[in-house]
């Protein structure tokens, strides 16, 4: 059987303030031919008004108010666009050093990540904590973009300076597949069309990058992993028996037949059927989104997860993880919080701080015990019942956690089980 999931790549963006991560994404949607009529009218038009020359490519991403009248952008934009080879989800996450906590939404579910760098500065502090992000978050392929090569004259020296410095900051982390692409966003040099400026430069263009980056392999299909989201109990007369189990398929493969396990309660059955919408399928992969059902009658509930037989995660109770704090209030000592796995929800707390990790050295900080906004550390989590855990490293999904104050209901911290 063949997986097909190169249709849709799901790329975020990362840099400093100002480095033109909108300008770079509506250069991308404008030269791909992927602007609505209506939305060049209204973003020429505001361009116009601000007394801008031509069309601020920037006001395509940056969708709220706020963000159009400051300059800057604020939450996670999120833009779809499609080429003839692919689809494409963009996360467009800013650049502030006091909204890091978005790009670790934004990049979450990332195939890959674009990360900017502006020609004339070079890797500078948040370079460096983008790119621990993205591979804290495991994200398989990072694409550089050294931005504004037309403001240093599209140096080669220059591009090959930085790629000098990227890597050795970079050596320390676990980058799988890193790309370097000299750009200039403004003026569109290597976005969707090559540069006749840089002939020097003998790669692709970003958007040939995005095209053609390979991300079936990505997923992980061998650990089954089938976190139940809802029981599904028609009323009506037709199905008064059927009892189905709705989720999003994590990874692995289910056929039908196949023998599984429901955990934690541990219960054996086989798969009867499989529905993805109103087709009934014999074999079902991430992401799809399926119903399933079981020759048993078992007890199910919602943060069960049904895994295959032979081949189950561990049960665990305690666990590391390594933890962005994302709440402008900073963690209490031993308090409680929720703990969301999957489809799951614990009581949980911070047991121990083990350290802290310093952004621009990676050093491990272990004095410093205390954690605020954008911090990162490893961290020992107890709750009050045994989750289904696999490593980060190994699956994205049930490999990470979130955090949740009882109290607010935010969302406080996200986590990656080591």
């Amino acid at each position: 059987m063949i997986i097909d999931n190169n249709q849709l790549l799901r790329f975020t963006t990362a840099g400093s303030v100002d480095d033109g991560k909108s300008t770079l994404i509506g250069r991308l949607l404008y030269d791909s031919k992927s602007i609505f009529e209506d939305q060049l009218e209204s973003v020429s038009a505001t361009s116009a008004k601000k007394g801008h020359e031509g069309v601020d490519l920037a006001l395509f991403t940056d969708g709220l108010r706020d963000e159009r009248e400051q300059g800057i952008t604020i939450d996670v934009a999120y833009r779809y666009f499609t080429t003839p080879k692919r689809k494409f989800i963009i996360a467009d996450t800013p650049g502030h050093i006091q909204y890091t906590r978005n790009m670790v939404t934004g990049a979450s579910t990332a195939n890959a990540a674009v990360i900017l760098i502006d020609a004339r500065h070079g890797v500078i502090e948040q370079t460096k904590r983008h790119s621990f992000i993205a591979s804290l978050l495991n994200i398989p392929h990072l694409i550089v973009c050294v931005n504004k090569m037309d403001l240093v004259d599209f140096s080669e020296d220059r591009f090959n300076e930085i790629i000098g410095e990227f890597e050795e900051f970079s050596s320390k982390l676990l980058m799988k597949d890193v790309r370097f692409i000299p750009i200039s966003a403004l003026l569109g040099d290597n976005v969707v069309n090559r540069s006749e400026n840089m002939n020097w430069y003998g790669g692709g263009t970003l958007l040939n990058i995005l095209e053609t980056l390979h991300i079936s392999s990505d997923i992980n299909k061998i650990d089954a992993r089938f976190p139940v989201q809802t029981v599904l109990r028609p009323q009506s007369e037709e199905h008064r028996d059927y009892r189905g189990y709705a989720g999003r398929v994590a990874s692995g493969i289910y056929r039908t037949g196949d023998e599984v396990a429901v955990l934690p309660s541990g219960f054996t059955s086989k798969i009867k059927s499989m529905n993805a919408g109103e087709k009934e399928v014999d074999e079902a992969y991430a992401p799809m989104s399926i119903a399933m059902t079981l020759e048993d009658d078992i007890d199910v509930s919602r943060g069960d997860m049904i895994v295959k037989k032979n081949n189950q995660p561990e049960g665990e109770q305690e666990f590391d993880v390594m933890l962005c704090w994302l709440n402008n209030d900073p963690a209490k000592p031993r308090a409680k919080y929720t703990v969301m796995h999957t489809s799951k929800e614990q009581r949980a707390m911070i047991k121990e701080v083990v350290y802290k990790i310093d952004i621009n050295s990676y050093n491990r900080n272990m004095e410093k015990k205390d954690l605020g906004m954008n911090d990162i550390a490893r961290v020992k989590i107890r709750t009050t019942n045994r989750l289904m855990l696999d490593s980060y490293r190994d699956n994205r999904i049930t490999g990470s956690i979130i955090l949740i104050d009882e109290n607010t209901n935010e969302t406080v911290a996200a986590g990656m089980i080591v």
